[in-house]
């Protein structure tokens, strides 16, 4: 039976947990920046919501 084990260098790995580490960063500032925009967005749907309710009860839609 051959050993195949160790193929890869170690600056290989090094590169690939580097690589992954640096793609884990990206997805964790777009999840921060698209939160805070979803979290400022649900206020502001509720204003609307309310205004054309208001507008509604005035007549004036």
């Amino acid at each position: 039976m051959l050993d195949t084990r160790g193929e890869l260098e170690v600056e290989t790995l090094l590169k690939i947990v580097l690589g992954l580490l640096a793609v884990l960063l990206v997805i964790e500032v777009l999840e921060a920046i698209v939160g805070t925009i979803i979290g400022l967005l649900g206020p502001l749907i509720a204003l609307v919501i309310a205004v054309l309710i208001v507008l509604w009860l005035l007549d004036r839609l």
